[in-house]
């Protein structure tokens, strides 16, 4: 294991200067941080807790994902764990809760346990990256697109996604069409399907309605459709995610309303409790748990062999279920 000693003649400088970088405790110069934190990871150094070799841990990745009681989030960190595993790394997992002013801190708060790296989902890149630590390790972008700063990423193409749905709603004989999302600046991905859902409905020479932006924390049960339903009278209804469908179909059941007879649903990830519904609810499948593990394989191919970053790209599909109904 590396010592001070080490970091420092690495990082040319002294030890009480690492000391201070690494616990966080004293005015250092920027570039010098980011000197001795690129020693410390390059020498694999890892915090101790005590003064015991019993004390000391194995390496570690940090991952910040908005929710993990959001089954796609944990079905992509089950992938990075899965894969860190093999690698002999543990896993620090924060979360934003869909706030992008709580996402500086918490990869601080990861930061602190020296990681090898980072895996992140933002709630939008191009925003976020100014205020993030200028100092970071090797970091992997999961569900997001690349950005200038940060072009590892794995992804999928969301905005075809929300394409391919909505065509499949309005090759049904759906017209009128309500995209249900959370709120954008929360989620870019969801903004990409809602512009998906754009381009289908322009290319069909359709009315464009306004989203309906609810929280993605509070919004799955409380949402009420009272007015929209009344004012727009949609035959069906996107859901940016399949959480939020299954809101929209509690919403629409509280109008007297059934799905799919009186309106149908559709949502994106494809997530068990969708399948195991009656009937099974109409949805793009992502491949979440494949994402996490290739997001991980990804980060220790930099961290460990500095390789270049790149963006990967998962495919998607469409599941029919029985939430969407032909019209006449």
């Amino acid at each position: 294991m590396s010592t001070i000693e080490e970091i420092a003649s690495r990082a040319g400088c002294s030890m009480a200067t690492v000391s201070r970088v690494l616990n966080r405790s004293g005015p250092v110069s920027e570039a010098m941080h980011r000197r001795v934190r690129k020693a410390a990871r390059e020498l694999g150094y890892q915090k101790v807790e005590g003064s015991t070799a019993a004390n000391r841990r194995r390496p570690v990745v940090g991952v910040l994902i908005p929710s993990i009681s959001n089954p796609v989030f944990a079905a992509s960190l089950s992938g990075i764990q899965s894969r860190m595993r093999v690698a002999g790394h543990g896993v620090l997992i924060a979360q934003s809760d869909y706030d992008p002013a709580r996402e500086p801190d918490a990869i601080e708060a990861l930061l602190a346990e020296i990681p090898t790296g980072l895996i992140i989902t933002l709630c939008n890149p191009l925003v976020s990256q100014s205020t993030l630590s200028a100092d970071l390790p090797p970091t992997v972008l999961l569900h997001n697109q690349p950005t200038s700063r940060f072009k590892a990423a794995v992804t999928t193409d969301n905005r075809r996604a929300g394409k391919e749905l909505a065509n499949h709603l309005i090759h049904h004989g759906h017209r009128r069409i309500l995209f249900v999302s959370g709120r954008f600046e929360s989620s870019d991905r969801a903004r990409a399907r809602f512009e998906g859902y754009c381009d289908a409905m322009q290319e069909a020479g359709l009315e464009i309605a306004d989203a309906l932006q609810v929280s993605f924390a509070t919004g799955y049960g409380e949402m009420d459709l009272s007015g929209v339903l009344s004012l727009y009278r949609p035959t069906a209804i996107i859901a940016s995610n399949d959480l939020l469908a299954l809101g929209v179909i509690s919403a629409v059941r509280r109008e007297k309303l059934q799905v799919p007879d009186d309106i149908s649903v559709a949502g994106f990830d494809g997530i068990a409790i969708g399948r195991l519904m009656d009937p099974p609810l109409t949805t793009i499948e992502m491949a979440d748990t494949s994402m996490g593990a290739t997001a991980a394989s990804l980060l220790l191919d930099m961290a460990a062999n500095s390789a270049l970053p790149r963006h990967l790209t998962l495919g998607f599909k469409l599941n029919p279920g029985g939430t969407v109904r032909s019209l006449p």
